[in-house]
């Protein structure tokens, strides 16, 4: 039974609301001010609160705070429009004018009770979600992942800039959202680049914009990336990406907070809060030349570390019928479940592509699963052995072995692309993987 406090100094007035309520299922309490309606207490623990805006003392409004997260709803014996505009200023859900029509007052009583109710079951899920998912969309229980949940809300509220690391398909990105939506930037634009995926002779333009006429096949002037970020959160994804002309106008953005388009004679203000990621070792990048040292200082003043999906034990299993769940409600299938099998799978898999890998086996599951369970098979892991199960017999956890295997075990049956995405990369850092093992793509005559 919803409970209802009526606040009303004319007796006859609450007597009768109270009967109307009553009468119609309501369970009612009353009290003749807005004083001995705060002396009861407790205000937050009814479903609504009918208070009059002129009673002796505090007026009804001042029962609004107080009763927060109720709604309340004034009554008013004068209906004009000033003071139906102050009351709903000060937070009230709505108001009522006095006389009321009895059906009347009873639909707002009941559109604003299921609103409240409604109201506390979000707050409840919010309030489940955030102790089970402190950052949404990533799901993990073990130290590493504490740690980064820590770490998050630490640096979050603060403009500081951020440096998220960890392997590729890790959830970065998840990280700068967090980070974004945490920030008093919250209401601004949070723009994601991933530099990777930009060609190097666009990279300045995209990133930084430039004016007309500044190259050929500028026709007109266009605002950069970075300008679109005014007032928000710009994520650079893979930041050792940039060459070095690049890593100059940023560094410019950093300690200037301004940006120069390309063929701009003047420099325009900017306000950015930057968060930067890479899989790469900026650190050795910095030591071969290949990346700007006093860069890298002013990018790495917080650092979040990101464990790979290999490092964190039992979050797999987690991650995984989470992903399912999500999944089936994208593609609206009905609920699947993990078989064992399935789970053995996962567990004994090493996740080279991390999170990423892990959600397209999920998908791909859940469109061949017959039946209401995943199997094995309808995951498309790879059948191989586990590192610790090569030939010598001794543990093998390079990472860069794996990719060798994996490569020349399924390159003349994948596309370049198929390879990169069930590697969990982009084509261009497959392909620099390649250069530097030395494991050119065979040509088509060169495959069986």
């Amino acid at each position: 039974m919803s409970r209802i406090l009526v606040v009303e100094d004319e007796a006859v007035i609450r007597k009768a609301l109270r009967r109307l309520l009553e009468r119609h299922g309501y369970g009612v309490d009353e009290a003749g001010s807005a004083e001995e309606a705060l002396e009861r207490g407790g205000l937050d623990g009814y479903d609504l609160v009918i208070a009059d805006l002129r009673l002796p003392g505090a007026a009804g409004t001042a029962l609004i705070a107080p009763a927060r997260p109720t709604p309340v709803l004034i009554l008013t014996s004068y209906a004009s429009v000033r003071s139906a505009v102050e009351s709903m200023k000060l937070g009230a859900a709505d108001y009522v004018a006095k006389p009321f029509d009895h059906d009347e007052l009873l639909v707002t009583v009941r559109r604003l009770v299921a609103q409240g109710r409604q109201d506390r079951q979000r707050r409840a899920l919010r309030s489940d979600l955030a102790r089970s998912y402190p950052v949404e969309g990533m799901v993990g229980e073990c130290p590493a992942m504490r740690e980064v949940f820590e770490r998050i809300a630490r640096v979050a509220p603060l403009d500081t800039t951020v440096l998220v690391l960890g392997e590729s398909g890790t959830g970065k990105e998840l990280v700068a959202r967090a980070i974004h939506e945490r920030s008093a930037r919250a209401e601004g634009p949070l723009v994601v680049v991933n530099c990777a995926a930009i060609p190097e002779a666009l990279m300045e333009a995209e990133i930084f914009g430039h004016e007309r006429g500044a190259f050929t096949g500028a026709d007109r002037a266009r605002e950069g990336l970075v300008e679109a970020a005014h007032g928000g959160t710009l994520f650079l994804d893979e930041v050792g990406e940039l060459p070095p002309a690049a890593q100059a106008q940023l560094l410019r953005v950093l300690q200037h907070g301004e940006v120069r388009r390309l063929g701009a004679a003047q420099a325009r203000r900017v306000d950015v809060r930057l968060v930067a990621a890479t899989h790469r070792d900026l650190r050795a990048e910095v030591r071969a030349g290949r990346f700007r040292e006093d860069l890298y200082f002013r990018l790495n003043v917080f650092e979040i570390v990101l464990p790979p999906l290999r490092e964190r034990g039992s979050d797999v299993e987690r991650l995984a019928r989470f992903l399912l769940d999500k999944t089936c409600s994208r593609l609206n299938r009905p609920a699947l479940a993990l078989g064992e099998d399935a789970l053995a799978a996962i567990r004994a898999h090493d996740w080279p592509g991390n999170v990423r890998e892990l959600e397209n086996a999920i998908e791909r599951a859940v469109i061949l699963a017959e039946g209401g369970t995943i199997r094995a098979a309808d995951l498309g892991l790879p059948q191989r052995r586990r590192a610790w199960d090569n030939d010598g017999g001794e543990p093998d956890s390079s990472l860069e072995a794996y990719f060798r295997r994996f490569v020349l075990e399924n390159q003349d049956r994948m596309t370049e692309s198929e390879l990169a995405r069930r590697l969990g990369i982009s084509r261009k850092t497959l392909w620099e993987r390649r250069q530097r093992m030395g494991l050119p793509r065979p040509r088509r005559s060169d495959r069986r």
